[in-house]
């Protein structure tokens, strides 16, 4: 999502247009948090309906996505470049990311230091890091670090309870976890590193095939996508491991259990949850040059300009919402972080508002993502690597 091939080096379209894809996706999901944000968990099958439960699930292709097309970027970055460069680039970006999710980016989700939340941006930073060492493996060596991972990182237990003394290792695998510290404010963790780590890994592994003639790049993209859908078929109905929460036929219909066979793990990302997400996304990589007209220009918009986009999304939604619960709701409250006893007396979740709001941010955020992009396109400045 943060890392795009310098201006030097000539763009990947179909990484472009999908790494679009799975932005405007995300919108549709942070558009939820703040104008349509429910008491109802959309993943709870017993209370949620068929569309809260898809409009959540669909968004789960952004982060798994958005970080393996980092780590493939990172290898067509690589280029001539010799390791030590590469490396002290990662390092470098990595640390960038970090700090920018802790003050900018933290900032924005609630115009304040109330908490410090710890997401996305922080892993890729986090993951960039350890990219730095592993890339310096074999490349043998490097697919078996990262298959062992995503294959049976599932058998480590969450560290419970967390404290200030076993964080540390909370933050390597856990669910998401609350930290209260004396001086500052609490920290939340919604992202542990070690299966993201292996994801971005996995990318810049795969990256390595773009340096193979289009059409059996192409070939092996679809046959791997296709291979971990049907692995992901197959273990899940065998319904023994990969994934904390096995499928179960629901009382409330034949939809309702189709949707619990694909409702997965993410955080941390799951074995099936991997497998679900990554075997479609690598498929629509290998076609994604065939999208052609509006949509093609669409989406690279997007995707040329990933960490623009996200900051200027996130202000955006934050601000609009802001303004819309001000004046229509009488009351000052961040509908994205607050509990359900705290939602205003006449708020009202709505799919609808939610669909309506997130195709005008799009529209609205389309032209300076254009611009921005043609702009980078134009200059060298060393900032705009950075943003």
């Amino acid at each position: 999502m943060t890392t795009t091939l310098p201006t030097t080096h000539p763009r990947i379209s179909s990484i472009d247009i999908l790494r679009g894809i799975i932005m405007i996706i995300m919108a549709l999901d942070h558009v939820r948090e703040f104008y349509s944000r429910s008491a109802i968990r959309p993943e709870d099958l017993t209370q949620a309906s068929e569309m809260l439960f898809m409009t959540r699930w669909i968004t789960h292709f952004c982060a798994p996505v958005f970080i393996f097309l980092s780590g493939m970027s990172m290898r067509l970055y690589e280029g001539n470049k010799t390791k030590r460069e590469v490396s002290i680039f990662l390092l470098k970006r990595g640390a960038w990311l970090m700090f920018l999710e802790i003050t900018v980016i933290n900032f924005l989700w609630n115009f304040g230091y109330d908490f410090i939340l710890l997401e996305v941006i922080w892993v890729i930073g986090w993951s960039m890091i350890c990219l730095a060492g592993l890339i310096w493996l074999p490349r043998m060596a490097l697919l078996v670090v990262v298959v062992a991972i995503i294959a049976f990182h599932n058998l480590v237990p969450d560290v419970t309870p967390v404290t200030t003394g076993n964080m540390f290792w909370a933050s390597l695998h856990n669910s998401p976890f609350v930290v209260k510290f004396e001086s500052i404010p609490i920290m939340i963790v919604a992202y542990s590193l070690v299966p993201w780590v292996a994801l971005m890994a996995a990318g810049y592994w795969m990256g390595e095939w773009y340096h193979y003639e289009e059409g059996r790049r192409n070939k092996l993209l679809r046959l791997t996508g296709v291979a971990l859908i049907v692995i992901f078929i197959v273990m899940r109905l065998i319904n023994q491991y990969g994934d904390p929460f096995p499928w179960a036929q629901q009382p409330r219909g034949f939809m309702f259990s189709v949707l619990s066979f694909i409702n997965v793990t993410k955080k941390p990302p799951s074995l099936f949850f991997i497998l679900l997400m990554m075997g479609p996304a690598l498929f629509l990589l290998s076609v994604a040059d065939h999208i052609k007209g509006f949509a093609r220009k669409f989406a690279m918009a997007f995707g040329q300009v990933p960490l623009f986009f996200f900051v200027v999304h996130i202000f955006f939604i934050s601000v609009t919402s802001w303004v819309w619960v001000h004046f229509t709701l009488s009351e000052q409250v961040n509908i994205a972080f607050a509990s359900a006893k705290q939602f205003p007396a006449d708020y009202t979740p709505s799919l609808i508002r939610t669909y309506v709001v997130w195709v005008l941010v799009l529209i609205v955020l389309y032209f300076p993502c254009k611009w921005y992009a043609d702009y980078k396109r134009k200059n060298k400045s060393w900032w705009l690597s950075y943003l």
